[in-house]
């Protein structure tokens, strides 16, 4: 009989431990984040959505030298060469630059390995990248275009906007 009071005051010891630490914390401030309206800034060396800027790009190489995945492409621009009307010679700008996000591995080493200032190719804190077909995957940018880049669309035969891009931050951070 003893036993039996003893198991029923430790229950209801442990009850009241339990309900103490509801308590401590019932009055805290909640630090949930409500998602879709509220986001979460990640941190500064956060490695998220590879951008492209192709005005400051002197197309140079480095990127594509550095990527271990080969995943970034990309072409120089050219103009007509004056002496010889036939061929075409390299200008320091980029025609078009391509980064395949299927096999990227987010290691950084494209903008480590970039020279101008600000970096022509970076991390964003975009952490949201959405892709519903392989296409969507392969991301070009041209002179023009926005820094999120379009794909190919094979079926169309044009570039288009990726469809549910959601942006984390207006201005993007650069390091």
């Amino acid at each position: 009989m003893i036993d039996y009071f003893a198991k029923v005051l430790r229950a209801a010891w442990n009850t009241c431990k339990g309900l103490g630490l509801t308590l401590k914390y019932l009055f805290k401030p909640a630090i949930t984040v409500h998602y879709p309206d509220e986001k979460l800034v990640p941190y500064e060396r956060f490695r998220g959505a590879l951008l492209f800027d192709a005005v400051t790009c002197i197309s140079c190489n480095l990127c594509v030298k550095a990527c271990p995945s080969t995943c970034i492409d990309l072409e120089n621009a050219t103009i007509p060469d004056p002496k010889n009307p036939q061929a075409r010679k390299k200008v320091a700008r980029v025609e078009w630059y391509s980064i395949d996000f299927g096999k990227c591995n987010f290691c950084r080493l494209c903008e480590e390995s970039c020279p101008t200032k600000p970096k022509s190719v970076w991390h964003s804190l975009d952490y949201e990248l959405v892709f519903f077909s392989r296409d969507e995957m392969v991301r070009c940018w041209k002179a023009g275009m926005s820094w999120v880049g379009q794909y190919w669309d094979r079926r169309a035969k044009q570039f288009k906007d990726p469809p549910g891009q959601v942006r984390i931050m207006e201005v993007d951070a650069r390091r």
